[in-house]
């Protein structure tokens, strides 16, 4: 599995493993890192657009905590740190496994860069 590092300014890093629930969305997300956005926020979930357009693949009505994910109809990525459920359907496509917690933080146009981990 790779990992990826989603920094937020002045906030923290976290980390999150790319899975295979949705390989070829993870893949195209992971192959244009490192991408940047500013950050929403949507109950207990932050997101933010990419550049990267993608049709459903294995779509998902509910999130748990810690999936992150990609909204095809406003080609978001999207990190789910509480009870909330997506909008509509999503592709999951990694887990945070470090610092889930700094998500609750997070404002609105906060600055977030996803870079490829190195450890």
């Amino acid at each position: 599995m790779v990992k990826i590092e989603i920094d937020v300014e002045r906030k923290g890093k976290a980390i999150a493993e790319l899975d295979e629930r949705n390989q070829k969305t993870a893949s195209k997300i992971y192959e244009n890192l490192p991408i940047e956005g500013m950050a929403k926020i949507w109950k207990e979930e932050v997101y933010f657009e990419i550049p990267i357009e993608m049709n459903y693949e294995n779509k998902s009505p509910r999130a748990e905590r810690g999936d992150v994910s990609y909204w095809p109809p406003g080609k978001a990525f999207c990190i789910f740190y509480g009870e909330s459920q997506p909008y509509s359907d999503v592709n999951h496509v990694g887990k945070v496994t470090e610092n889930l917690e700094m998500f609750k933080d997070v404002k609105d146009g906060d600055k977030i860069v996803l870079r490829k981990y190195r450890s």
